[in-house]
């Protein structure tokens, strides 16, 4: 009998197990069992998208409805197929390069599966080269030929037998180039024929008060299911498996956290933070002060405060953390703010240490009573000034320390540190974060406090599931002016892009000054990888020419030393134009950003190091090229660097992809709102959830396979009450070894542990 916990290469082929991990990390049978269907076809519904992105991997199911066999226009000698694909109504076109090859396999009228890479041709897209499986209606047995890939496949033909065939629902699995849906419905056949009963590892009374169904039948029925309700029912109790598995971690790690030490620090009223308040040259927004008081209610305690500072960009998030680190300096305990770029910590070493005035001059003569000192370390820094910041730190005479990535380095350490600030999370890993905390002394923890402007899904997620404490900034600082952002399609109007020139030359004139933000350097840097190819402009004298003569075209982008040099000698010529990279010297980068905040630089080309924290209030304009390289959160971020005076801000975000791509419609959503939370979401949406409980947090990989945080709150809510009951009652989950089992098994226990270093 095969078990549960069992590893697939003990229960199938080792090359077949080999290609289930390196595609889905699915190592045990719980693990393929859970790689639930994505879709189920029945006769004609086989098509699960009508929008696919370029580049998905996809698997449709339909008849087909026209196979034609052309000479290739380039290639003597080799022939091209064309088969329609009629999935329910809508066409799905596919191209076979050799296709004399295929064509003895593929006829009409035939009902077979494609699985390939999405591509567009213009605003269609088709297959190229598919791998196919023909799903015969006679009474021999569903057979794959020809193209069908290696491995699994060999045993499918005999393993898709008439029962298979007669099943009222065909399961169609997220499939990759290695391994085909096909291949996983039969991996998981084989499993489920010599399963042994599923344990429930949930009580009887927890799946009475859900509605759930007992597990060993859900694993079944997600897979080979009777009817759309029992697909729906099962698919309802694994959702509810993740939920609790995500919400019994989440409970334990809550639960440990409350028990470690961590300095408290109340406020004082006689010390450097009331100095620091005393001489603010401004007044602090409701917001601002609401906030600061729930962070200075939780630093009071003697455990560690987790908590997002989430706002609008130019809602004054940094004032409100510098408070609280003043607060933390004022119980004799150091703080370090991580930036994600050697310009924000040089930023704000400057502009903290301008705020703090003599405040910031403890060991000068004349300095005041409770004066600390800030202390910047960076990569770059010479030898000499590294060693001096080095040892301002480890002998705690340094209060507040800034830095970038070199403040995680094993050379580091602190004299008694006690809080760990990080501004803009999205541009650090949680590991990385984790190993700043770690540098607290003994068994403390550190308070963390991170902030965005645009949440991150991971953190979206992380927040809905009940992990992170959050504050929210949504009022903006008096004397911000708004935002208008447009979107250039360069494509479609050339001229438009001459026009964003004249309207700098223009803000220029009146004073002001503007960026010109682009996605990478230039001259001898890597090639970035290549975004949606652009379709062939080539006009066809036919539908057939659809995919037969698509010319693949990754497109160039423009580079920032060469925009450079074309504006200040072209549309810019009039103008003081600048230059700004990561490739270019620490003191270099800081003699330009200083020119450009001065007013000696008019107009500031550069990357995306400026992408956060940068404040230079007579910046108005700014002009993002390529502007579909980057995702939402760096536009948001990007565009909040002007409008940041008394003078409106104007975001021209500047794309030459079709006027059919999705990124378009990505672009016109960010033009349409300035609001970072409805960003989130759009993001979120687009990029789903991410790895939740790992270090990852593109978004681009989930272990949230069925459950959505944004489709299926109430079963999440639910979920919670259950683990956090059960955790109250059962820390260790000793009395509960099945809801352990099932944690484990849903979650890698590599990814539980980590959850330990946070």
């Amino acid at each position: 009998m095969t078990h549960f916990d069992d590893r697939l290469d003990t229960v199938l082929e080792t090359g077949v197990a080999r290609a289930l991990e390196e595609s889905f990390e699915l190592v045990t049978v719980g693990d393929l069992l859970r790689y639930v269907p994505s879709r189920y076809v029945s006769q004609g519904s086989g098509l699960g998208s009508t929008d696919p992105y370029e580049g998905d991997h996809v698997t449709v199911v339909g008849r087909v409805a026209k196979c034609e066999l052309f000479p290739h226009r380039g290639k003597r000698g080799i022939s091209v197929l064309e088969v329609t694909l009629d999935c329910d109504g809508q066409h799905v076109k596919a191209t076979f390069f050799n296709g004399s090859r295929v064509k003895h396999a593929i006829k009409e009228d035939q009902r077979v599966m494609f699985s390939g890479t999405v591509k567009y041709w213009r605003s269609n897209w088709s297959l190229n080269h598919p791998r196919y499986l023909v799903l015969d209606d006679d009474e021999s047995d569903l057979v794959s030929r020809g193209n069908a890939s290696a491995g699994p496949r060999r045993g499918v033909g005999q393993a898709m037998d008439a029962a298979i065939r007669a099943l009222p629902f065909l399961p169609v699995y997220p499939a990759a180039a290695g391994i085909e849906s096909w291949d996983i419905l039969w991996c998981t056949r084989t499993v489920l024929e010599d399963l042994d009963a599923v344990e429930d590892p949930l009580p009887d009374v927890v799946r009475a008060q859900e509605g759930l169904a007992p597990l060993d039948h859900a694993l079944r029925a997600v897979h080979f299911p009777a009817s759309k309700d029992d697909a729906e029912a099962a698919r309802h109790r694994l959702r509810f498996d993740e939920a609790a598995a995500v919400q019994l971690v989440l409970a334990t790690r809550r639960q440990s956290a409350a028990a470690r030490p961590a300095p408290a620090c109340p406020p004082r009223r006689d010390g450097l933070a009331a100095a620091f308040d005393d001489v603010l040259p401004f007044e602090l927004t409701d917001g601002q002060r609401a906030v600061a008081e729930e962070i200075g209610t939780d630093l009071s305690a003697p455990h560690p405060m987790n908590r997002l500072l989430q706002g609008e960009v130019g809602s004054g998030k940094t004032i409100v953390a510098l408070r609280a680190m003043l607060q933390v300096v004022d119980a004799g305990y150091q703080c370090a703010l991580l930036a994600p770029t050697e310009v924000l910590a040089t930023q704000h070493h400057r502009s903290i240490t301008a705020q703090l005035g003599a405040l910031a001059t403890a060991g000068e003569l004349g300095a005041p009573e409770h004066a600390t000192r800030v202390v910047l370390l960076t990569g770059s820094m010479s030898t000499a000034a590294r060693r001096a910041a080095l040892l301002a730190v480890v002998s705690g005479d340094a209060g507040i320390v800034i830095g970038t990535h070199a403040l995680i380095q094993e050379s580091v350490s602190f004299f008694d540190l006690g809080m760990v600030v990080v501004d803009e999370q999205h541009r650090f890993g949680v590991e990385q974060r984790d190993m700043l905390r770690a540098k607290a002394r003994g068994d403390s923890s550190p308070h963390l406090l991170v902030m965005t402007a645009t949440p991150i899904p991971r953190t979206i997620a992380m927040t809905t599931l009940g992990d992170l404490d959050t504050s929210t900034l949504r009022e903006l600082p008096r004397g911000r002016s708004p935002i208008a952002t447009s979107v250039v399609p360069a494509r479609a109007h050339p001229g438009w892009v001459g026009r964003a020139w004249a309207r700098i030359t223009e803000e220029v004139a009146a004073g002001r000054q503007a960026y010109v933000v682009c996605s990478r350097i230039g001259e001898d840097e890597d090639t970035p990888p290549p975004r949606r190819a652009k379709k062939s402009s080539r006009r066809s004298g036919s539908d057939r020419d659809v995919g037969r003569d698509e010319v693949e075209n990754t497109p160039t982008t423009a580079a920032a030393l060469d925009v450079f040099e074309a504006l200040r000698s072209g549309p810019l010529s009039g103008v003081r134009v600048g230059l700004l990279h990561g490739r270019l010297p620490a003191d270099e980068k800081d003699a330009v950003m200083t020119a450009f905040d001065r007013g000696e630089i008019d107009v500031l080309v550069c990357t995306t190091v400026v992408e956060v924290g940068v404040d230079v209030p007579n910046a108005t304009t700014m002009v993002v090229m390529d502007a579909d390289r980057f995702g939402v959160s760096q536009l948001h971020q990007l565009r909040g660097r002007v409008g940041r005076g008394g003078h409106p801000g104007l975001c021209i975000l500047v794309t030459d992809v079709s006027p059919s791509s999705p990124s378009l419609n990505r672009l016109e959503a960010v033009a349409g709102t300035t609001d970072g939370f409805e960003l989130a979401l759009l993001d979120l949406r687009q990029r789903r959830e991410g790895n939740v409980l790992g270090a990852d947090q593109s978004g681009t990989r989930t272990n949230l396979r069925l459950l959505s945080v944004l489709d299926h709150l109430d079963i999440i809510m639910s979920a919670r009450e259950f683990a956090q009951r059960v955790v109250a009652e059962d820390p260790g989950l000793a009395r509960h070894p099945g809801l352990a089992g099932m944690m484990r098994s849903a979650w890698d226990a590599t990814r539980v542990d980590f959850l330990d270093k946070a």
